[in-house]
C-alpha cells in the first residue's frame, strides 16, 4: 500500500536527520567543554547552537514517536475493550492527533514564525533570524499530521474488513 511505503519513506528521513541532529549537537557540546575548561574560553556560539539543536531534536523525536506510536499513552481502557472498539479508540485518537498537531503545532508554529521574522527577532550570539529555529515547530506538525492520516486510514481499513490484525 502506497501509505505504508510513504510512511517508511518519512521514518527513514526523520531518523536520518534526527541522527544528524544529534551528532552536530554532541560535537556542538563536546567543544563546549573543551573550549570552557581546556582552552579557557568559553564558545558563545556552540552554547547557542546546541541550545537550538536540542529543541530540534526533541521536536523531530516526538514526531518520529508519533509515527512509531510509541507516545506516551495509558492502555488500560483500549485493552479492555473488543477489537471493534480498539479500532474506534485508535480512529478517535488519531483524530484528535491530527487535530491537535493542525491546530496548535502547525497554526501556531506559522504564526510564530511570521512574528519573529516580522520583528526581525535574531538570536543573540550566531545573529541568525529566530523564525528559522522555529522552522521546526510546522515541519514536525505536519509530519505527525501525515502519520495520524496513515494510522486513520489505517483503522478505517480495519473496521471495513472486521477488524482483523487491530493491535
Amino acid at each position: 500500500m502506497i501509505f505504508n511505503r510513504l510512511k517508511l519513506a518519512v521514518d527513514r528521513v526523520i531518523a536520518a536527520f534526527s541522527v544528524i541532529v544529534m551528532i552536530a549537537l554532541v560535537i556542538c557540546v563536546v567543544w563546549q567543554v573543551f573550549s570552557r575548561y581546556v582552552l579557557n574560553q568559553p564558545s558563545t556560539l556552540t552554547d547557542e547552537l546546541a541550545r537550538f539543536l536540542m529543541i530540534w531534536v526533541g521536536l523531530l523525536g516526538a514526531a518520529y514517536t508519533v509515527g512509531a506510536q510509541r507516545h506516551l499513552s495509558i492502555d488500560l481502557l483500549a485493552m479492555s475493550l473488543d477489537k471493534r472498539k480498539q479500532a474506534l479508540l485508535s480512529l478517535l485518537i488519531n483524530v484528535m492527533i491530527f487535530g491537535f498537531a493542525g491546530s496548535v503545532i502547525v497554526t501556531g508554529g506559522l504564526k510564530l514564525i511570521e512574528k519573529t521574522l516580522a520583528t526581525a527577532q535574531v538570536s543573540a550570539a550566531m545573529q541568525i533570524p529566530m523564525g528559522y529555529v522555529y522552522f521546526i515547530l510546522p515541519l514536525c506538525g505536519v509530519v505527525m499530521m501525515f502519520y495520524a492520516l496513515c494510522f486513520i486510514y489505517q483503522s478505517l481499513q480495519q473496521l471495513k474488513n472486521g477488524t482483523q490484525g487491530v493491535v
